[in-house]
């Protein structure tokens, strides 16, 4: 076995732009078990007085969740806010053909702002119907939500419970709209002039939200590309951000083994798509001759086994469950280095990146697992974010200077082997945080530190094991975890550590 050697040179004079905090949110939609028996399960034993799952509180804490986008996802496709205010037992059940379930609408606006409240003040990013329904309903909500009192809809916001507004800044105008899967998908002409139009109108209303356009539903969509130049030429000034969604799951080699180098390589793809979008939004820019700005919320990311039995919907005419076991998937320890990776990339482009959401929080294809009336447990993904939130929150995210080996993969070409980003923490440390994409080598990591920074103190913790398929689950919750790594060694002005194959590593200097 060998050790091939890379190098990441952090250079006090390229610095790249402020982590936002934005960056760290994460996505709860009316999805399976996302809600019901997630967040929010009235008779479990560590229930509070509003039905909220305090272990699921403790653990959303303990991840660094900040925005959480709600509620959906194509579920809000379908949405009427209204049928999840005022009081509960009158509340219309009604099908959710995104998903081929009943809503009971038990979880509304009200009990998603309770929640975010008992995390702290958590940001609401609340996602908007423009698949049935138009500006007309968006109005409507903005109106509820957000003016202190004197109308109709915001005394109902008063009578309903809530006598302050819920204030809420930060809005999607729909979601995945180019999806055919989506309920009232529209062309990039008919999407724009909504969008457009409702944009417009929600600034009459409270001309300080921030608002988020579709772009396409994923980077390799047909209508990538034109669709971004389309919306963007109707929308621009009136919109602060263009979403965008990736999922990755590693895909079967013709001999029916999984196709492991690819999949290390996801963030390969993911940093294309935000270049790509990047240059879109840059060139409306210059054709409208703009003085705004728009940046990228990528507010669905993860691993999705999308392809897998646990992710197809219910069927049949009589067959409408109430939060089914949907999108389930149980984490592995190569999946936690993927979702470490791609971190690292959403990190390295923190100049663009503004916003993003972890798809999504609870149960459904998420970092935390709960079982009804039981407990709750962290996934392997959920330890790379959690570690990732707290060291970099409010930090200065250096310009990537990195000289890698590269590996080969069938997907994607030749691409570095190691993936890195170093961002000084706002505590003043330096955080490094990289990925050894190959399957089979360790790597030797050297990282020449600022000039100005003088280290006491290096240290690393490792997410790696042989067993790429390791997870952790209800029987065994602590399975994989990370590990010290006392390979990383500080040699005056640099550092060395060895990063095992197939592995995500946090080095923190103080």
């Amino acid at each position: 076995m060998t050790e091939e050697t890379a190098r990441l040179v952090i250079d006090d004079g390229f610095q790249l732009a402020r982590v936002q905090d934005r960056v760290f949110g994460s996505f709860v939609e009316h999805l399976g078990r996302c809600v019901y028996t997630g967040i929010y399960e009235p008779n479990h034993p560590t229930a509070d007085e509003q039905g909220f799952r305090q272990d699921v509180i403790d653990l959303v804490h303990e991840l660094g969740a900040t925005t959480i986008r709600y509620p959906g996802g194509n579920f809000v496709s379908g949405y009427r806010w209204e049928d999840g205010v005022g009081p509960k037992e009158t509340r219309p059940r009604r099908l959710d053909l995104a998903w081929h379930s009943t809503e009971t609408n038990q979880f509304g606006l009200h009990e998603m702002a309770a929640w975010l409240e008992k995390l702290g003040g958590n940001e609401l990013m609340e996602a908007i119907n423009l698949g049935t329904r138009g500006q007309e309903a968006a109005l409507d909500l903005l109106e509820y939500a957000n003016i202190p009192g004197g109308t109709e809809l915001s005394e109902q916001r008063r009578v309903n419970g809530a006598d302050e507004p819920f204030n809420i800044r930060m809005w999607c105008l729909g979601n995945e709209m180019d999806g055919p899967w989506q309920t009232g998908h529209k062309t990039a002409e008919e999407y724009a002039a909504l969008a457009a139009v409702t944009a417009s109108d929600m600034r009459m209303v409270d001309p300080d939200v921030e608002l988020v356009v579709c772009g396409s539903s994923a980077h390799d969509m047909p209508t990538f590309g034109t669709w971004e130049e389309t919306v963007l030429s109707k929308a621009f000034d009136a919109v602060n951000f263009v979403s965008c969604h990736a999922y990755y799951f590693p895909e079967y080699n013709a001999d029916g083994s999984r196709d492991y180098a690819s999949f290390m390589a996801s963030g390969v793809d993911m940093d294309g798509f935000i270049k790509d979008v990047a240059a879109g939004i840059a060139a409306t820019k210059a054709r409208l001759k703009s003085d705004h700005d728009v940046y990228i919320s990528f507010d669905e990311w993860n691993v999705w086994y999308s392809q897998e039995e646990t992710s197809k919907n219910p069927e049949g005419i009589g067959n409408w469950p109430v939060a089914p076991r949907l999108l389930e998937d149980i984490y592995t320890a190569a999946d936690a280095v993927v979702v470490g990776d791609l971190l690292i990339t959403l990190l390295k482009n923190a100049d663009v990146v503004r916003a993003a959401s972890l798809a999504q929080l609870v149960n459904v294809i998420a970092p935390i697992m709960t079982e009804p009336g039981g407990p709750a447990w962290r996934q392997t993904t959920f330890y790379p974010f959690a570690i990732t939130a707290a060291a970099t929150k409010g930090g200065t995210v250096y310009e990537p200077k990195l000289a890698s080996p590269t590996t080969a993969t069938r997907k994607y070409g030749d691409v570095p082997v190691i993936n890195a980003v170093a961002v000084q923490g706002a505590d003043g440390s330096l955080n490094i945080f990289a990925t050894n994409r190959s399957l089979t080598e360790p790597q030797r990591f050297t990282i020449d530190l600022p000039a100005q920074f003088q280290a006491t103190n290096v240290s690393a913790q490792t997410m790696h094991e042989d067993d790429l398929e390791a997870c952790n689950t209800l029987d065994n919750q602590n399975r994989v975890t990370p590990h010290i790594n006392d390979t990383a060694t500080l040699n005056g002005s640099s550092v060395e550590v060895v990063l095992p194959p197939v592995s995500w590593t946090a080095i923190r200097l103080d």
